[in-house]
């Protein structure tokens, strides 16, 4: 049995692995679940799945939550009277049941420490945006194997999460924790193009690989021009075609930045050089991404959209599970159609193309204003057009200042709150 930490697990990736969880009670145990805000979801998922270790990276919330609030749930948590010590409520609560320890965590740090827990397998990163990286990092330090839906840990700090996951690998094939025959394990992608190619790959030479194309739905606003988009409302974007995700990954694939993240995150996993990374819409969404070689063969990976596929292979590599979902019913498919991505239009894929390629902290710039760029979108302070000039401002300005080659995590998080207060200056200068 894998013993899994989910981070982020209130989200639309955390509860659909707690779903594959659920459908494979044998094989999977829930021992650890954060979130960012939402408390009462959280609390109720821990007593549903009998989880002893939660934190939640909103600090606030101790305040929001009593200290007699928090007993009365460890009390429904463990079906018996517990005793609760309170070392400092803005910190941690922790109890002892059974002679067994159980926490409830407040601040980055506590989720920090939930990708550490000794007795933890697998840590599923499912948090959302750069606050991801930190958590990433320290799993993989801590032996843990990741799990990945958090784009911005390889988009920000690939130069760090893929040296750690390669020493990690070592260790397990050391240790005869990796499989017989594939990759050791160590990272495996949540999401479903990197999925796609991961499995595209298995029994491959990678040196034969000529390109990988990342497939993309096109988003809500497949075809339209510019000038039809200059008034578009946050309500418009979110309505995703073919995909149900969180607001902030909505609006990144309908301005394709999401499509442009993952393109720098195959770079990263696969070893890839950008120009040999492809981009081709397939509005159909049915083709989850391809790889071609040499010889000009190419290898698709197809499946019904949903995520708990590309979920559940990365907690049961090298295994493969029952089926979570209805698989796809080739004969009601019809047809697959593949298109280009018109860049001067969604011009944050072609921006996300130039940042992989000069490296350093460019990414790291380029995510936060993006992600400070699309909060104003959401909360109608800025346009939808708007996002990508935004980005573009803030990417040009630290290259006029220069790029910086990446070292550390603490060298990142100061590079992102500089994109942060630039990005935000440029949205105020923009609406005054």
């Amino acid at each position: 049995m894998k013993r899994i930490v989910i981070l982020g697990s209130t989200g639309s990736i955390g509860t659909q692995t707690l779903d594959v969880v659920a459908q494979h009670p044998e094989e999977l145990k829930v021992i650890g679940l954060a979130a960012h805000s939402r408390i009462d979801e959280l609390f109720a998922q821990a007593r549903a799945f009998n989880v002893r270790h939660v934190a939640l990276g909103d600090e606030r919330m101790a305040e929001t939550a009593s200290a007699e609030e928090l007993k009365n749930w460890i009390a429904q948590t463990n079906n018996a009277g517990s005793k609760a010590r309170t070392s400092s409520l803005s910190s941690a609560l922790s109890w002892v049941e059974g002679g067994r320890q159980g926490t409830v965590g407040f601040g980055a740090d506590a989720v920090v420490e939930l990708a550490q827990l000794p007795e933890a397998d697998v840590v599923v990163n499912a948090l959302v945006g750069a606050a991801g990286l930190r958590a990433s990092c320290a799993a993989l330090e801590a032996g843990k194997v990741l799990a990945l839906a958090n784009k911005e840990s390889l988009v920000v700090g690939g130069d760090l999460i893929i040296p750690l996951a390669r020493e990690l690998d070592q260790l397990r094939r050391a240790n005869g924790q990796a499989p017989l025959y594939g990759p050791a394990g160590a990272l495996m992608p949540i999401d479903s193009e990197h999925g796609a190619i991961y499995q595209c790959l298995l029994g491959e030479d990678a040196k034969t690989v000529s390109r990988l194309w990342v497939t993309a739905s096109g988003g809500p606003f497949r075809g339209k021009t510019r000038a039809e988009l200059t008034n578009i409302t946050p309500a418009q974007a979110l309505a995703h075609p073919t995909w149900n995700m969180g607001a902030k990954i909505s609006i990144d694939s309908s301005t394709l930045m999401n499509k442009g993240l993952e393109v720098i995150e195959a770079h990263h996993l696969f070893a890839m050089p950008y120009d040999q990374i492809a981009v081709v819409v397939q509005p159909q969404s049915a083709i989850h991404s391809m790889v071609e070689f040499a010889d000009g063969s190419v290898i698709a990976h197809l499946g019904t959209t949903d995520m708990r596929i590309p979920i559940q292979f990365a907690l049961s590599y090298p295994q493969r599970w029952s089926a979570p979902v209805e698989p796809l019913d080739f004969t009601k498919l019809g047809t697959l159609q593949f298109e280009a991505p018109d860049t001067d239009t969604f011009r944050a894929l072609a921006l996300a193309y130039h940042a992989g390629e000069v490296g350093g902290t460019l990414p790291c710039v380029m995510n936060a204003a993006n992600e400070v760029a699309v909060a104003a979108f959401l909360a109608e302070k800025g346009s939808y057009l708007g996002i990508a000039e935004c980005v573009e401002t803030v990417m040009e300005l630290h290259e006029s200042q220069g790029v910086q080659r990446v070292e550390s995590v603490e060298q990142l998080q100061a590079i992102d709150a500089w994109a942060r207060q630039a990005a935000n200056s440029y949205i105020d200068a923009q609406a005054n």
